[in-house]
This record gives C-alpha cells, structure tokens and sequence, in this order.
C-alpha cells in the first residue's frame, strides 16, 4: 500500500468523514459474533495496521488473533483466512454465498467491470457465458496444444537471445525486464499471433511502448486507492488513479481495436477457409459472429487474459530463477533432469513437462515460497454466512493469505527453505484442490488461465536453465542474492535479477 500517499489523505478523510460518522443512524444489519481482530481506529479502522506488506502483516496478525481475523479498513469490513481448512471452507463450501466482488473505483474505467470476468459476479449469466468461453475455447487442451506453434516460435527467440548474451563476451541479462516481455509475447502470440515487445528493448515495444502500458494499468489495480475505503471520494479520484487507468485502458484498447480491426479485413477479403489462423482471435470472432459473445467486449476480454497472464508468467518466472541462482545444486539437479530426458540443445515441448518431476517440484516449491498473488483478490459475501460460529456479515469482503499458508510451519517441514523434495514426499498439485498450495485460487473462480500459465513457466524456466548456467553480475556470490519482496498486484523481487548466462 502507498501508505505515506493514505496517511495524508486520511488527514482529509478525517475532518469530512466525522460528523457522516456520529450523525448517521447505527446500521441495521446483524453484527453477531465477529472474528476476532485489532482494534479498530475510528473512521480509519486498521488501515495503519497493514503497512506496504499487507500479506506479511496479516499474516503476523492471525498469529494473535487465529486463522480467520476481522479488520476494518475505513467502510471496508474485511476477513482475513490464513489455514488450508478454512479456505476450503470459504471457497467451496460458501461458494454459493460468497461469489460476489468488492469491484475497486478502478474497475469502472470504460465501463470495464461490467463485462469483465473477473469483477462479475458468479451468478451472472455474463460471467457464465466468459467463464464457459475460457474453458472450452480459449484454454482448453486442444486449443492449447493448436496454438503451441506460436510459443514455440517465442522460446526459440528466448535461446536465441541467450546465445547472443553469451557470446557478447557475458552480457549481463535483466531477467525480471526479460521475463516480462516474454511472458507478452507468449500470450499475444497465442491471442493474436503477434509480438508486441522484444526481449532486450526496456522501455521501448513494437505497439506505442505496450509493455509499459501493461505495467501501468498493473500499478493502477494494485495501488491502494483511498476511495475503495472512503465512498465519499469515490468521485474526487484524491489520487488521480482513475484517471491514469481511463487513459492507459485508452490506449490498450486502441491497440486491441487496431489488431480486431485487421483481422477483420483479412477474414473479410480472403475466403474463410485461408483466413482462420491457430489463434484465439479468430475463435472470438467466430463466436462473435454466431452471437455468443458481442464483438465490443472481445477486447475487454483480451486486455484482462494480457494483464493477469503477463503478470503471473512473468513473476513466477523471476522468482523461480532467483530460487535456482541462489541453490546451485538444486539448478543442477534440474539441468541434469532435462539433459537425461531430452537430450543437450534440443527446445524443451509443452509434451515434454509431464515427464519432468524435478522441474515440476521446482515450480511449485517457487510458488508455494513466492505465491503469484499472496492475497486472492477479495470474494464479497453476498448474505450473512457463519463460518467456525462467527459472523462473517453480508457485503464483507473475505480475502486468503496464501502466502501465510505457504510458509506456515505447522503445513510446511522447515518453510523458509527452498527444498523441492518436499514435493516427492507430498503429493500436492496447485490446481485448487490441495489448499495448503493454491497459487491460482480454487473453486468457481479460480484462474481460468492457470493451464496455459502452468505450460508458460515451466517451459521458459527449463529453456532457460536446459543447456546454460548461470552467473550473478559484479561476482556476488549465489547466497548473497536479494530474496526481499515488493507487494503490489503480485509478489516482485524488491531488486530485478540480473544475471549472466553461460553456454555449457
């Protein structure tokens, strides 16, 4: 959280909110038997108790006050749950009462959160029609294994871009800069067989400078937005957050409407046969055109699978490479895995990861230690639910500390160490069904690009470690590697890795 950028609104909020405050009626609703939680501050509740690791403070909260904790966050009533047992119980057995979302100020640029998936609510029918077209058209096996062509081509620019390094007598890499744009251009190539970013550019991308546009819009949804807590500034926009997002949202949409709009005229000046591609784009259309989904929220929908895939590729991709850097032995052992099972100098297939279990446990001990979003996106109960004989009040929003759940040392042998082993021992998968991993959420709303992002990580990560070592810049020594965390829509590294890459 922006917290000095709050502290000094929650001046302002202060002296306006008062006399709302002591003058309005008690609300009518239950108040029951709430969770447990800190004292709650009059107006400001425990904004000041978060700080800017909010999943490290909840977490270090709910060792006083228990796995579900109540806090108060200005008119926000929030429920915090840090055990397996109780996400489970939140995400599958409430499922029915809790489908709903706290939508933020943001969400409400260009009217995007009334067609958006992920700020629908699950009952609907707008939500069941983009849910239905994820699962069955866009990432289902079949269209996956189609379009794996155009990620193929990606990954082989990836070795390309490596062996240059190293032949540039040991070019140091910005694996986090890197990560990022190729993560973007895993996922347009497979949208819309386009690339949008090269690998080494910085700032710089082939569509208007699209790679800091994602970044922006991802800043704009993660950055605390003292309207969400405060309703009377719901129209002020104290931050100007809304109208930075109005207008990088502008400029997203008017790249996607361009590529729509070509495409378009190639369907239409060709016959229909030579014009469909292996891509998602066409598959859009067509359902477009069959009027299962209107052709305007065709980019609604692109921008959100852009956003959310970009940023879990690419941070999951960052960390888990840190994690090898940092444990030698441990890349080794991956790196023998791949030159015994697929041979030296050969690009590692979307086929092959089924047959790496040391590579498989590697990506989920990185995802168990650095979660892709340590907090899930709040769920909204919709009516009063009881949950372990407490109130959790209609309207409040329920969030789970996966990251908590991750480095809990009751779930968890020794939680601070990265040891993939322990995934041999355990049979636990992170596909929402094992809640002391659940990355990607579980129940009806969990990701619905979790497959195509489980194929993404592991293939960039094993191209990447399959026939090159690597070395930290400056000659810093593996274990003196900055792990600290920066929490904003995902978890980064506090310090882009940067490394050199060494051809074996």
């Amino acid at each position: 959280m922006e917290l000095t950028v709050i502290i000094f609104l929650l001046l302002l909020s202060i002296i306006l909110c008062t006399c709302f405050y002591v003058l309005s009626p008690a609300p009518r609703s239950i108040k029951g038997n709430l969770p447990p939680g800190p004292y709650r501050y009059p107006i400001i509740g425990n904004i000041l108790d978060l700080g800017r690791n909010s999943h490290r403070s909840t977490a270090q909260l709910s060792k006083v006050y228990g796995p579900l904790m109540s806090l108060k966050l200005g008119n926000v009533t929030l429920m915090v749950i840090t055990s397996p047992q109780l996400a489970k119980e939140a995400l599958q057995k409430h499922d029915q009462s809790m489908y709903g979302r706290a939508n933020p100020a943001v969400s409400e640029v260009h009217g995007h959160g009334k067609v958006s998936m992920i700020w629908l609510p699950t009952n609907d029918s707008r939500w069941r029609v983009l849910r239905g077209i994820c699962k069955n058209h866009i990432f289902s096996r079949r269209r996956l294994d189609e379009t794996e062509p155009l990620r193929q081509e990606n990954l082989r620019k990836l070795r390309d871009y490596m062996q240059e390094c190293y032949d540039s007598c040991g070019r140091v890499v910005n694996i986090s800069s890197m990560a990022f744009s190729l993560s973007l251009n895993l996922l347009t190539s497979t949208l819309f067989s386009r690339d949008l970013s090269p690998l080494d550019s910085g700032p710089e991308a082939t569509h208007d400078g699209v790679m800091e546009i994602v970044k922006a819009l991802i800043k704009g949804v993660s950055t605390a937005n003292v309207a969400d807590y405060f309703p009377i500034f719901k129209f002020v926009d104290p931050q100007g957050i809304k109208r930075r997002a109005k207008a990088y949202v502008g400029k997203m949409f008017a790249i996607l409407d361009d590529i729509i709009s070509q495409r378009l005229q190639a369907r239409w000046s060709l016959s229909m046969d030579s014009a469909l591609s292996n891509d998602i784009l066409d598959v859009l259309l067509d359902l477009s055109e069959s009027d299962q989904l209107p052709q305007n929220q065709i980019k609604h929908l692109l921008m959100d699978l852009i956003l959310a895939g970009t940023e879990a590729t690419a941070t999951t991709v960052e960390w888990t490479m840190a994690e090898l850097i940092r444990n030698p032995t441990k890349m080794a052992k991956a790196r023998h895995e791949l030159q015994t099972l697929i041979g030296h100098d050969k690009q590692v297939q979307e086929s092959d990861i089924s047959s790496l279990p040391y590579l498989n446990a590697v990506v989920k001990e990185s995802m168990r230690l650095h979660p892709i979003g340590p907090l899930l996106i709040p769920h909204k109960a919709e009516t009063d639910v009881e949950m372990c004989g407490y109130l959790i009040p209609k309207n409040a929003s329920v969030m789970v500390n996966v990251w908590a759940i991750g480095r809990d040392p009751s779930i968890w042998h020794d939680p601070e160490r990265f040891e993939p082993e322990r995934f041999f021992d355990r049979k636990i998968e992170f596909k929402g069904h094992d809640f002391e991993l659940i990355p990607f959420g579980s129940g009806r709303r969990i990701c619905p690009g979790m497959t195509l992002a489980d194929r993404m990580v592991h293939l960039v990560v094993a191209n990447m470690i399959h026939d090159f070592d690597w070395k930290l810049e400056g000659g810093m020594k593996p274990e003196e590697l900055d792990l600290n965390e920066n929490f904003t829509f995902s978890l980064h590294k506090a310090v882009p890795l940067k490394a050199i890459p060494i051809k074996l």
